[in-house]
């Protein structure tokens, strides 16, 4: 709902820019338009989603009963939910939502400047959505380093697996940061004197940022992973280059502690020959993820459903959004494109281009898992096309538009700017997104509908032929996963099904799994 909720935002903010002198949004609500998308997608929607996947197939993957302290869990869910409520609330004031951005910078984010109860709303939500997400995140983390089944060893934990111990450390290393940058916000809101010194708007920005950038990451490994599930299964082989891959997520975590200075080169306020010194150094890890994925299909014999289309169109669209990162990630062309249209489309190819198409391939593959149902291959692969031509048709033109000057977060721009021709693509590709997304829901909802009249045919307990022990229960799973008369196969390595399956003899989708 929340992802649907911020597709429609976008879709405002599209209508808006469509036109030069455009109004059909005045520039106040453009602004609460652009910033509760932002704060929504971040905050309530990708980030979550990443945890969330987590605390469901991580004790399945591992062979667990259930998460760790699942109280403890379902207050972290709640303080999340309660925290979306309250971000959101904001449009029922008087003055509106927040306006200032997902990163709210002082002075523009204190009381003078933006003195509406929306923005005070915005701080608690995402302080509240910030803690119940580091509490799943430890509970995620506790459960797989404590609660595998037996012959579990660490080195035989799926790619999934290994994604979220990179994922949930970042969780616990960085989101304490914007706890307190949102902390030293409101306080500043409260006492005008803070932010009159500039050490404290720096500080404000080195604290959001140490948080800012490892989120990204936190975006995309759970998804990045489920793409590396989907790839070993449809191309019938192992995941190719699993210990380097695992090693190289734990390295890319590291690192990416240490990068948040290049946010902030224009300031003249980041060391920019470290901070880009470490931000090219996630070139090294990040290559080892792609040759893993690339290694994996290459020699395979591939099979084409609809997580399998997902998983390949992540892998080009994805490096786009890499790739644009270590330009920006130089100061000499951050310099030229920093708050321009440029950094827009960058961001989006990592976080929709990327993550998005992940996550759909995650959705599409683990639905008959959690349901017992299949998704529509039809609709699933019209939604697949429509948001391929969306995403490039919509996000493309805007590395133009940076390039040649156009600004972010502004509401409108002149004619002479010679900006309309790709904003007006920009927003026809949205508007095919919104078709894209009208597929995926209907085909949702008519399955679901299907399925409570009877009239699915049972997924079954393995539909894909798949190789990590989720697999091995039924689906959906018992309330404590494994039933008594049905234990946890043995863990011979980070594929048991597989194992299992060749030791038996090997079924023909056994054999075409082993390449025999």
């Amino acid at each position: 709902m929340l992802l649907l909720l911020m597709g429609v935002l976008a879709l405002l903010m599209r209508g808006q820019l469509a036109q030069p002198d455009e109004h059909f949004l005045d520039p106040l609500t453009y602004n609460q338009v652009f910033t509760i998308h932002g704060s929504g997608m971040i905050y309530m929607v990708m980030t979550p989603f990443a945890i969330g996947m987590g605390v469901y197939l991580v004790p399945l993957q591992i062979g667990a009963p259930g998460i760790a302290a699942p109280r403890l869990t379902l207050l972290g869910y709640w303080l999340y939910v309660l925290g979306a409520v309250m971000m959101l609330s904001g449009f029922a004031t008087p003055n509106g939502a927040h306006a200032d951005g997902w990163f709210s910078y002082p002075p523009m984010a204190d009381k003078e400047h933006s003195p509406s109860i929306g923005s005070d709303l915005w701080i608690g939500g995402v302080m509240l959505a910030t803690t119940g997400v580091i509490i799943m995140g430890w509970a995620v983390l506790w459960t797989v380093l404590r609660r595998r089944a037996r012959g579990m060893t660490m080195l035989r934990l799926p790619v999934f697996c290994w994604s979220m111990i990179a994922t949930c450390l970042m969780v616990i290393g960085a989101f304490p940061a914007l706890l307190a940058a949102l902390t030293l916000l409101a306080v500043g809101r409260a006492d005008a004197s803070v932010f009159a010194s500039n050490v404290w708007n720096i500080g404000y920005q080195h604290l959001f940022w140490f948080y800012g950038h490892p989120v990204v990451y936190v975006m995309f490994f759970p998804f990045l992973a489920a793409v590396a599930e989907v790839l070993a299964v449809f191309s019938g082989r192992r995941f190719f280059g699993y210990k380097g891959t695992a090693l190289s997520l734990l390295v890319f975590a590291a690192i990416s502690m240490s990068v948040w200075g290049h946010h902030m080169f224009a300031t003249g306020q980041a060391t920019n020959d470290y901070y880009s010194l470490t931000s090219i150094a996630l070139l090294v890890p990040a290559g080892v993820e792609y040759f893993g994925m690339v290694g994996t299909v290459l020699g395979g014999r591939l099979r084409f459903p609809v997580p399998m289309l997902f998983a390949l169109a992540f892998i080009p669209q994805f490096l786009i959004g890499g790739l644009t990162g270590i330009m920006i990630g130089t100061p000499v062309i951050d310099y030229h494109v920093t708050d321009s249209y440029f950094i827009v489309a960058h961001l989006h190819y990592v976080l929709f281009a990327g993550s998005a198409f992940g996550l759909f391939a995650a959705v599409y593959y683990w639905f008959p898992k959690v349901t017992g149902v299949m998704l529509g291959e039809r609709l699933g692969r019209l939604h697949f096309w429509l948001l391929v031509i969306g995403t490039n048709l919509t996000f493309l033109p805007m590395f133009a538009l940076g390039y040649l000057g156009m600004p972010r977060r502004v509401a409108t721009y002149a004619t002479f700017d010679g900006f309309a021709w790709l904003n007006l693509l920009a927003s026809i590709g949205a508007g095919v997104l919104a078709l894209a997304m009208t597929a995926f829901t209907v085909n949702v909802l008519w399955t679901l509908r299907k399925a409570a009249l009877g009239r699915c045919r049972p997924a079954g307990d393995n539909p894909w032929d798949a190789y990590t022990l989720e697999w091995a229960t039924t689906s959906p799973p018992p309330r404590l996963n494994f039933a008594p008369g049905r234990p946890v196969p043995p863990v011979t390595s980070f594929a048991p099904l597989l194992d299992l399956r060749q030791r038996e003899g090997g079924t023909p989708a056994a054999k075409e799994a082993s390449g025999s």
